[in-house]
């Protein structure tokens, strides 16, 4: 029987492939377009170098943080994503994980389980929500995640809704009947590790999202639920400052990339920022996160927490986003990746690996403390950077990242 540990995420990501059906797995890498966004993500933190120390290495390391307060023992939290369909456990045992391992669920409002279940799994727990529906609608969403007793909210707004893929988009059924489970046979069968988890839990995925049910009614598919987020008119400012009003408590912004956008999530109240392009999902050729980080934490970090989302698979990539001002990093795919490869042990396993990987650079750069990670533990390359701003005033960015000129603000 083979060894379930993984050494790395990306051999979790070779068994997620090899255990889903290739339309679930597809939608987990998703992107959009040509798909530059994705690829940046990942690639640009392979430009920056980093800056040893020989000796004089601390015996221990503290990789502790807070992040809105609340004690991780380690800055990286658990981004929300929708339907987790890879393991019949899905968000659940994605929150025991969490919980196990001292840090934070982030909980989609168009997950598989209801926000009950995850927060008896994981008190710390995120609720995530768009902006879909009626003011009535987002109120009972919110008030019932209130009640359940989430710690804070995560408003995304960042999804344009762009579609079409260079490589083709997965089939994905919107319920799943006699007559689907037929259809979808020759895709399902070749793999029995998927199937026989299900069969276990005498469960099969039914596709809805339970956390947008309305009081006495049923809970809509996820493309019914899609279909409501597609036809609500997009926000504004002062909405953010609605919800935050609505919620009473701590509210995230995910999803931006520009320097005045982080400047008026300020001003509409928010209390952290993810620096985020969706994963790669949203308009293709956004840079990458950690290229437009520097800019937005020197902007706004004295003011707000900032975390940054997108590209993480190594614990050295959670050290560079911390040395170029993210106080935490929210992972998606990875944990995805665990989840289809072993289930919670799985998600628990990418935990480890991150862990592992960030006490290294910890220590090889000469520190004992996560908190004294800096960017001058690391060698960036001229016109690493991305500052997506609309003054030269709101241009400012570490000189490190900029020392020659810059030619696009596109990814390349």
């Amino acid at each position: 029987m083979p060894n379930a540990w993984f050494e790395t995420v990306a051999e979790a990501q070779r068994r997620a492939k090899r255990i889903l059906p290739s339309s679930v797995y597809g939608a987990l890498v998703a992107g959009s377009e040509k798909g530059l966004t994705i690829d940046d993500n990942i690639n640009a933190f392979s430009e920056l170098g980093v800056r040893p120390h020989v000796l004089g290495h601390a015996p221990e390391r503290d990789l502790s943080t807070t992040v809105l307060g609340i004690p991780v023992s380690m800055p990286v939290i658990i981004s929300p994503t929708g339907v987790q369909a890879v393991h019949p456990d899905g968000e659940v045992a994605v929150a025991r994980a969490a919980a196990n391992r001292g840090t934070i669920m982030g909980l989609s409002s168009f997950a598989s389980k209801p926000v009950e279940e995850v927060l008896a799994a994981n008190e710390n727990t995120f609720f995530q929500v768009y902006w879909t529906g009626t003011k009535d609608q987002m109120i009972q969403r919110i008030e019932r995640a209130k009640r359940a007793g989430a710690k804070a909210l995560i408003v995304t707004t960042d999804w344009s809704f762009s579609n079409g893929r260079d490589w083709g988009s997965p089939s994905i059924p919107e319920k799943l009947d006699l007559k689907t489970m037929f259809k979808f046979a020759p895709n399902v069968l070749p793999h029995p590790t998927w199937l026989l988890r299900y069969a276990k839990k005498i469960d099969i995925p039914d596709l809805t999202v339970p956390n947008l049910q309305p009081p006495g009614g049923e809970a809509p598919t996820f493309f019914g639920a899609y279909y409501e987020w597609m036809q609500t008119p997009p926000p504004q400012w002062e909405d953010i400052t609605w919800i935050k009003e609505q919620w009473g408590g701590p509210v995230v912004l995910k999803g931006v990339t520009r320097i005045d956008d982080a400047k008026r999530a300020v001003d509409a109240g928010v209390d952290a920022i993810s620096v985020s392009n969706h994963g790669g999902n949203d308009l293709d050729t956004t840079p990458a996160a950690i290229r437009q980080l520097p800019g937005i934490a020197e902007a706004v970090g004295d003011q707000i927490e900032v975390y940054m989302d997108g590209g993480i698979r190594r614990g050295m990539d959670v050290a560079k986003a911390v040395a170029l001002g993210a106080r935490a990093v929210m992972i998606g795919r990875a944990y995805l990746w665990g989840l289809a490869a072993n289930g919670q042990a799985g998600v628990e396993n990418v935990f480890d690996i991150l862990r592992g990987g960030l006490d290294s650079a910890v220590l090889g750069l000469g520190h004992g403390s996560l908190r004294e990670l800096n960017p001058d533990d690391l060698v960036i390359p001229p016109g690493f950077g991305r500052t997506l701003a609309t003054s030269e005033s709101e241009d400012k960015i570490d000189a490190r990242a900029n020392t020659a000129p810059r030619t696009e603000d596109a990814v390349h």
